[in-house]
């Protein structure tokens, strides 16, 4: 038994009747609106080509479609990535911007994301290119350049009120996670620790580097710990780091990301928010905690 989702991005409510109407016309089942013009399902559809009907419905449309099973369907291990995940932006990008470099570390970064570069080296070279940099100007840019990815507040605290345990694992810093995961609401926040010389930046990271193993193994010791199979856990991300991961989690999510995970992954999210992952649950607008 599956349910195929079509899900809007709040901020753009382009889904309507006639075009989930002409959509279950050809897959069959049974629709339900979890919020109107942003999010619907059709809950057992016939067709077993009924991600490729309405992928095809929805061409050139800002509605992404997927298919996920009905069994275990409410997760209860969410397990995300930070950077153009719950955040907007790359804080390292940030951080070079500052000392004007944002271009080179930019592309360095890029090419990590899509799996061109190996991950601890483009780290480690991006780091050390921002060498010097000031505690205040890291501040500076956490307060005033980074901003909260739309719906990420609703996607936890929703998903802890059903009784959920959320995790941020990030291949970013400490000095971001640790902040914005409090702000967001996660349970614990993991990353990278960028080592200072009183209040500079020495130019290095702490060891252990958290990377794609780190996201991979955190997600199935936290399975483990919530006493769930892996069937109940829900990963997110963008970049290829989170690959593993979103591969291996019950419901694997490929938020706005870059080629190479949106083709692998299990769910692919292309226009909507972060709030897509709740109406992926099941969950109904009126159910959401903001």
């Amino acid at each position: 038994m599956s349910v195929l989702c079509l899900i809007a991005n709040p901020a753009e409510p382009a889904l309507d009747d006639k075009m989930v109407g002409a959509i279950q016309h050809e897959t069959g089942g049974e629709i339900n609106w979890l919020c109107q013009r942003i999010a619907c399902e059709i809950i057992s559809p016939k067709s077993a080509d009924a991600l490729p009907i309405a992928r095809q419905h929805l061409a050139g449309k800002p509605v992404d479609a997927a298919l996920v099973p009905l069994t275990h369907r409410r997760k209860r291990v969410l397990v995300a990535d930070m950077d153009s995940t719950m955040i907007d932006q790359e804080c390292i990008d940030e951080i070079a911007d500052a000392v004007g470099i944002k271009a080179e570390v930019a592309a360095i970064t890029a090419r990590a994301m899509n799996g061109e570069l190996d991950f601890h080296e483009a780290l480690r070279t991006r780091v050390a290119l921002v060498k010097g940099l000031e505690r205040r100007v890291l501040e500076e840019i956490r307060r005033e350049r980074i901003t909260l990815a739309s719906g990420g507040r609703a996607l936890v605290q929703t998903m802890k009120a059903y009784g959920a345990y959320t995790s941020l694992v990030s291949g970013g810093f400490t000095y971001f996670a640790d902040y914005y995961a409090k702000r967001i609401g996660f349970d614990e926040a993991i990353a990278n620790v960028l080592e200072f010389d009183g209040e500079k930046l020495t130019g290095t990271v702490a060891d252990p580097i958290v990377d794609k193993t780190t996201k991979l193994t955190r997600l199935q010791a936290l399975a483990v710990e919530q006493s769930v199979p892996m069937s109940m856990t829900l990963a997110v991300g963008d970049g290829a780091n989170d690959l593993d991961m979103i591969k291996a989690a019950g419901m694997g999510v490929a938020l706005h990301a870059k080629p190479v995970v949106a083709e692998q992954a299990g769910v692919r999210i292309d226009h909507g928010d972060l709030t897509a992952l709740l109406y992926l649950q099941g969950f109904e607008e009126d159910d959401f905690v903001r």
